[in-house]
């Protein structure tokens, strides 16, 4: 049989599915059996989706691949429609490594292990169901499936204020996804054609005031789930009381999600109001980016410093959205997964020294760095990652993004130069945050109260396996960045060309001062956005 007849991408994301189900009928008393089980499931699908993209997916291709299509409610419109191209296909490979490394970063987890296991195993597969829906009411019920075992995981498995960060994330998230659902829905019934179908959604020609407010309905929706400033106050919480896999998690995939998606939607299917709206990102990016930096360094809780960094690097994501070049959208997509790689590694690494001292206080730690070398090094990889060292991935990521916004001809001189230097001091103050976390935590005085002398306190194999498999990677990028690039640079290149083909007119002939006036501009003080392409 030829491979790409056999329905692989409905296979992906089913797998963890189905084999959840099965977890409260698996003979086990101390959790190892589950937790074996879990573990098996997580790594055949990731070892599934590496055979069918190796089988079936044309890295040259710019269109949609192993695509698949079934009627699910007819009466209504409604379709089982997946496939894969270059925006989905590198972050689907990101989640399966991630959410493996993620269940065997949980092999100590003895409270309810069954259910545990259960929601790593439903989330995974709505996370690949995001990435991987080609149709809208179908990327919205997996959207909204995913943040229930994200909510229990917090609420049950995190720290002393689980519950509080549990339900911030919840309201958060799901009011956010109102926007989605309306927005969707007014995208379905425009026009003669009602459909959900997500490529026929964007060959629709919207007026321009139902454009706008679409464009801000899906800005807001995964502005939350980025996040993007002021959306963002749920994310620290979130991370400060989750458990070690649940943070890995979060961090390398769910933000994700929310970057896929303002390309896939604001920028593929609402180009016209991407022209209003592309100024605004990069405005929010550098807030992202500064304001991540400067609330990272006030913090004293390991994990939210990394959170709030976390913030910080996503606003390198929606400035290169917003640079209408191919490296800079590019470069956008290689911050997403370089940053998955290494917040996993953090955050993992947090939970690793969390597990020795019982406490994520940086002031009561202190003097780590002999008891616990190993560990040592491998934050100190990690963090170099973080603050894009060169030859590590985020450097390449942060570099492209640079280089995109700089050598943008839509944006005024002016305008490139507020955004690269503010952008800037983001980059200067973040070794300051680490460096400065790596000397609290690792040198200074030692906390009587930890007794890292009486304890085997350093990393063990399985540790050193979960960590060397996100550090690997992360180094391989950065000094051969084309193991990433090449799984999506033709879509990137295609994503580029389509937005620039609707700029207006003025942007061919003087695009020089486009947006020298960054918010009138690019509507031209004209009732309707001109298409170069008629």
């Amino acid at each position: 049989m030829n491979p790409i007849q056999i329905p692989w991408l409905s296979a992906i994301i089913f797998l963890p599915l189905v084999a959840s189900l099965a977890i409260p009928f698996i003979p086990d008393k101390d959790g190892k059996t589950v937790r074996w089980y879990g573990l098996g499931v997580a790594f055949a699908d990731f070892a599934l989706m590496i055979f069918a993209f190796w089988q079936g997916y044309d890295f040259q291709s710019s269109a949609l691949q192993l695509t698949e299509s079934y009627a699910w409610i007819p009466q209504i419109g409604f379709n089982w429609a997946v496939a894969v191209d270059g925006l989905s296909m590198p972050l689907i490979l990101l989640t399966g490594l991630i959410n493996t490394l993620a269940v065997f970063a949980a092999w100590k987890v003895t409270n309810k292990p069954r259910l545990f296991y259960a929601l790593m195993l439903v989330m995974y597969s709505a996370q690949l169901g995001v990435f991987l829906a080609q149709d809208l009411l179908m990327f919205f019920l997996m959207w909204e499936i995913e943040l229930v075992p994200v909510y229990l995981l917090i609420s049950i498995w995190g720290g002393k204020n689980r519950r509080y960060a549990a339900t911030k994330f919840i309201i958060y998230t799901a009011a956010a996804s109102i926007f989605i659902l309306v927005a969707g829905f007014a995208m379905a019934f425009y026009g003669d054609n009602f459909t959900f179908n997500m490529t026929e959604l964007g060959l629709k020609e919207y007026p321009q005031a139902l454009e706008l407010a679409l464009y801000t309905g899906f800005l807001i929706a995964y502005g939350v789930k980025l996040p993007i400033f002021p959306f963002h106050t749920w994310l620290p919480d979130a991370h400060g009381e989750a458990s070690a896999p649940g943070s890995m998690v979060l961090a390398g995939v769910l933000l994700k999600m929310g970057g896929y998606a303002l390309i896939r939607f604001n920028v593929e299917m609402l180009t016209d109001a991407h022209v209003v709206f592309a100024p605004i990102l990069a405005i929010l990016g550098v807030v992202n980016i500064v304001y991540g930096a400067c609330c990272a360094l006030a913090q004293t809780n390991l994990k939210r410093r990394l959170a709030y960094s976390s913030i910080a690097h996503m606003g390198f994501v929606l400035i290169g959205i917003a640079s209408y070049t191919e490296i800079g959208i590019s470069g956008a997509v290689l911050q997403m997964v370089s940053h998955g790689l290494i917040a996993a590694s953090l955050f993992f690494l947090s939970g690793v020294t969390y597990e020795r001292t019982h406490t994520l206080m940086m002031d009561q730690m202190g003097g780590m760095a002999k008891a616990m070398p190993r560990t040592f090094a491998l934050f100190t990889i990690g963090s170099m990652a973080s603050l894009a060292l060169p030859g590590m991935s985020g450097f390449v990521g942060e570099l492209m993004v640079f280089l995109g916004i700089g050598t943008s001809d839509v944006y005024s001189s002016s305008f490139k130069v507020v955004v690269i230097f503010l952008s800037a001091v983001g980059v200067i103050l973040t070794p300051i945050y680490l460096l400065s976390m790596l000397r609290q935590v690792f040198y200074g005085n030692q906390s009587e109260e930890l007794h890292l002398d009486t304890v085997v306190a350093d990393v063990r194999p399985r540790e050193l396996f979960i960590t060397a498999c996100l550090l690997l990677p992360i180094i391989g990028i950065g000094f051969y960045p084309k193991l990433a690039t090449q799984t999506y640079d033709v879509k990137t290149v295609e994503v580029a060309a389509h937005a620039r083909q609707v700029l207006p007119v003025v942007a061919r002939q003087q695009p020089s001062n486009l947006y020298s006036q960054i918010f009138t501009a690019p509507t031209l003080a004209s009732s309707e956005f001109v298409n170069i392409s008629e």
